[in-house]
């Protein structure tokens, strides 16, 4: 009876070690989120300041934010001096504010057509189809490839999954499902499939033409719906329309045609086939299911104009004041990029993007002047990345994360902040973009219980928001990364004000030349945001332990093996 006694108090002690161990680097982010220092130099924070940053970069002198364009002189010139006013530094190790990002512009004029025996449908582009090809002959075309309905587009060994198996789709033309496959299990979404409700990177439009180049086909389309891809299909007509940017590999010869269809080119395309979309769309979702020939042949015609151009990824620094701990870095990242203006529309031409994403770039030159105003510095360094070409597909931290200025085993962690959201007051809440993913979440915690806030997981994990922001590059190669979106459970107004705020702007302003500065802005939730991810960013920088990814996370190996060769 003794002997069992002593084992248990010993079990006890060594638990309550295991527990004092693991708590203590979780207590000391704890004890910086509340710094005097950090709390006195978030006043610099304020509503009139992102409004100044924001109205700036979302005016119409700087003609949407363009890569390549007036808009980026412009955008450049604002942030490096407005960080040489704040005291930081230049950023690239060569003493400049920016780093050079090799790009090439396509824009394709396309004719495609569905042909059977019996009909052949020319379709009208912008309306039944939308794509392009990075390939930079000044002519590429697809003459009479047979098409192939390959379910989602999916083959993930993991999950014991393949849509290719038993099917050939050399110098054909796939067409694919948005989205990852909801496997269905007693009637619940199985989450030991593709996360269940949440979107892998299976799911994403980005993977199904890598795949389908991997696959050797000659061309991928994709079929929109809105629900699952998370925007209406006028998001892609507008995106479509105009030049494509890309990042040359010269390893890989890009797809003759990658592009999406909406659900009502996609019925009649399977109608000419004979067969229904939403038979063949539920079938794709049973295991062991197997792709299916068309009874259809695709044809498209493309004229390609290209040009290649430097873009710039504006970077600035603060530097740590810890001589063991200031060659290591926290990276807060924010798009400064938007979509231009198109000459073509009547009335307002300019895509502002005064949220997506003025916001967020005018959120972290506010960040970086709560740092300067630090009594005592940060032990760790900061870099401020304001990225280029997300709206190309995350072209400007992809180019960065593969191109890093400073080393990846360097770099502790990444705050991103994309369309900050939060324009319509305080909240109680915070989003958190992959909740569980990292230790990130527990200093966020920390810092958002300073402002009785509580976070909560995605709302609509379904739509990949993970994989659709510049931090994903950095994460995919291993560094943990924090995403956060505004809350939605509204100071005095409740969480069904909230959705319908948000649901406002994705239905009506989201890439339209709609999205400007409003009138009815509140920007006192911003603030509070902004000041909430300062003082995380502080905490890390404070801290000399490294936030891990959590155990089961696609990225966790990744980082390991970066962090010990």
């Amino acid at each position: 009876m003794r002997e069992k006694n002593v084992f248990k108090k010993t079990n006890f002690i060594f638990i309550f070690i295991i527990f004092a161990a693991c708590g203590k680097p979780l207590e000391g982010w704890n004890k910086y989120v509340h710094s005097k220092d950090a709390l006195s130099a978030q006043d610099s924070i304020t509503g009139e300041l992102l409004h100044t940053h924001i109205s700036t970069l979302a005016s119409d002198e700087f003609e949407g934010r363009f890569p390549g364009t007036v808009g980026e002189e412009k955008t450049t010139e604002y942030l490096t001096q407005t960080y040489e006013t704040l005291g930081l530094k230049p950023g690239n190790p060569d003493g400049t504010w920016i780093q050079k990002a090799t790009m090439t512009g396509i824009i394709s004029e396309i004719k495609a057509q569905f042909i059977t025996d019996d009909e052949r449908w020319v379709m009208n582009v912008g309306r039944d189809i939308v794509g392009n090809s990075f390939q930079t002959n000044e002519s590429v075309n697809i003459k009479n490839a047979d098409l192939v309905f390959c379910g989602y587009g999916v083959n993930a060994p993991e999950y014991g999954w393949n849509d290719f198996e038993n099917v050939d789709v050399k110098g054909k033309v796939i067409v694919v499902l948005v989205s990852d496959p909801p496997i269905v299990k007693d009637g619940e979404l199985d989450d030991s499939m593709f996360g269940g409700k949440a979107m892998t990177y299976y799911g994403r439009w980005s993977y199904k033409f890598e795949e389908g180049l991997r696959q050797g086909a000659a061309g991928v389309i994709v079929v929109h719906e809105t629900a699952p891809a998370g925007y209406p299909f006028s998001v892609l007509q507008n995106g479509y329309d105009g030049e494509q940017l890309t990042i040359e590999n010269p390893n890989i010869t890009p797809l003759p045609f990658q592009g999406w269809i909406p659900l009502a080119t996609a019925e009649r395309l399977f109608k000419m086939s004979g067969m229904d979309y939403h038979e063949q769309k539920a079938a794709a979702v049973i295991p062991g299911f197997k792709a299916v020939s068309l009874q259809a042949q695709f044809t498209s015609k493309m004229l390609n104009s290209a040009r290649r151009f430097d873009s710039n990824n504006i970077v600035a620094k603060y530097e740590g004041t810890d001589p063991e701990l200031k060659n290591e870095y926290i990276i807060y990242t924010s798009h400064w990029d938007h979509l231009g203006k198109n000459p073509e529309l009547e009335g307002d031409q300019i895509y502002n993007g005064a949220n997506d994403n003025a916001s967020g770039t005018g959120t972290i030159m506010a960040v970086a002047k709560a740092f300067s105003n630090l009594a005592n510095g940060s032990k760790r360094s900061i870099l401020f990345l304001a990225v280029t070409a997300e709206e190309q597909g995350l072209l400007g931290a992809k180019y960065y994360s593969i191109n890093p200025l400073y080393p990846l085993e360097k770099t502790v962690a990444v705050i991103n902040i994309d369309a900050m959201g939060n324009t319509f007051g305080r909240t109680k809440d915070l989003i958190v973009i992959g909740k569980g993913n990292s230790e990130l979440d527990q200093v966020l915690k920390y810092a958002a219980a300073q402002d009785n806030k509580y976070l909560i997981p995605d709302a609509e994990p379904e739509k990949g928001f993970y994989y659709r922001s510049d931090h994903f590059a950095f994460a995919k190669q291993g560094v943990p990364a924090l995403y956060v979106d505004g809350g939605l459970d509204v100071v005095g107004k409740g969480k069904e004000f909230g959705h319908q705020k948000k649901d406002e702007y994705t239905n009506n302003d989201y890439h339209t030349v709609t999205d400007e500065i409003k009138n009815d802005w509140d920007f006192s939730g911003t603030v509070e945001d902004a000041r909430i991810l300062f003082r995380v960013g502080y905490a890390i920088g404070q801290h000399n332990v490294w936030p891990k990814w959590s155990e089961g996370t696609e990225f966790k190996a990744k980082r390991e093996a970066m962090l010990n060769p």
